[in-house]
């Protein structure tokens, strides 16, 4: 049990204490993460007084036209995470391949994704954004990590989390041990405990999911949102809301709170283009389903658990049916029907 009102500092620190032969990387990373996601708070809050919106004219890896904040935010963590020696080597969505560190660079005992910006298009209408992140083992004695080495399933992951960039800042973490919300402080410049243990409810009375691809939806998920929208005249025999904020984080960030499923299925357009689905497993996917899981609720593709998919690209593309264990437990049954 941590007392409200403790730093991440304190926290990461304690932690380091409840594990034997600790050398201190790990902290170190954690805290290198929150200096990142500490700079990317204030350059949100700015917008437009900086010149940070907008598109950039460029594209990423997927083809997605970049946004001006997509670009600075990946130089950001980078330049947070490379110079401490903490990490071996990161991969971003926002980049074609690993990015190993400059030669004169001391090497970590980690490897890191990172979503940089996710929802990065909201900057430009003033909602919600965030970052996600997951950390892996490096493999030992590797100078350059290659892709080969951040193939590791969600199940190996070390910690996970994201930082919600919002009326509030809000880092929210996992360690393996539970889910812990820390409010940025920015009288002080620290995150500041103010929820542990979070638990998401069990039963919900509230789905996301972008319906203008209801056309090209599977059978299941139709299914599942037709039953839901029938309210307490159709089969769930109680009324749903329906939510979308174009934002990951935002989205599981509310589940955290007060519940829901949140859905990004994979689609017949989608397939028809290739894409086994929409949302990245190595940057979106397996840290959110880890800090999800962690939280009692569930995470999975439709058919199988998302943190025991084995990777075999870096930019792989996954469905994603995740929240509150009930419904994702009810909407993975009809796709296993």
């Amino acid at each position: 049990m941590y007392q409200i009102g403790t730093t991440l500092t304190q926290f990461i620190i304690e932690e380091q204490h409840n594990h034997a032969g600790a050398t201190g990387n790990f902290t170190g990373l954690l805290n290198d993460i929150a200096t990142a996601c500490k700079k990317l708070a204030s350059l949100t809050k700015k917008g437009a007084l900086v010149g940070v919106l907008g598109a950039a004219n460029s594209e990423n890896v997927q083809g997605e036209v970049q946004k001006k904040m997509d670009i600075i935010s990946n130089e950001i963590v980078i330049e947070a995470l490379e110079n401490n020696g903490h990490v071996a080597a990161l991969a971003s969505e926002e980049m074609d391949f690993v990015y190993n560190l400059p030669e004169n660079k001391r090497r970590g005992r980690y490897l890191v994704t990172f979503d940089p910006l996710d929802g990065s298009s909201n900057m430009d209408v003033n909602v919600s954004v965030g970052t996600i992140f997951s950390i892996l083992r490096a493999p030992s004695g590797v100078k350059n990590p290659t892709e080969a080495d951040f193939m590791q399933p969600g199940t190996a992951q070390v910690a996970a989390g994201y930082c919600l960039y919002g009326p509030s800042t809000i880092m929210v973490l996992t360690t393996g041990q539970g889910v812990h919300m820390f409010t940025l402080d920015s009288d002080c410049g620290e995150f500041i405990l103010t929820r542990e243990d979070v638990m998401i409810p069990e039963e919900t009375a509230e789905f996301a999911i972008n319906t203008s691809n209801q056309r090209h939806w599977e059978a299941p998920v139709k299914r599942y949102i037709n039953e839901c929208m029938q309210g307490k005249e159709g089969p769930r025999g109680k009324d749903f809301n329906t939510r979308w904020v174009a934002s990951m984080v935002a989205e599981v960030h509310r589940i955290l709170t007060r519940g829901g499923i949140f859905i990004y299925p994979v689609d017949e357009k989608m397939r028809k283009e290739g894409k086994g689905g929409k949302l990245r497993l190595m940057y979106e996917a397996n840290p959110m389903s880890f800090v999800v899981e962690q939280a009692g609720g569930a995470a999975t593709t439709g058919l199988e658990r998302i943190m025991e998919i084995q990777p075999t690209a870096l930019h792989q593309r996954v469905p994603v049916f995740l929240g509150s264990r009930k419904e994702v437990e009810l909407v993975t049954s009809y796709h296993t029907a």
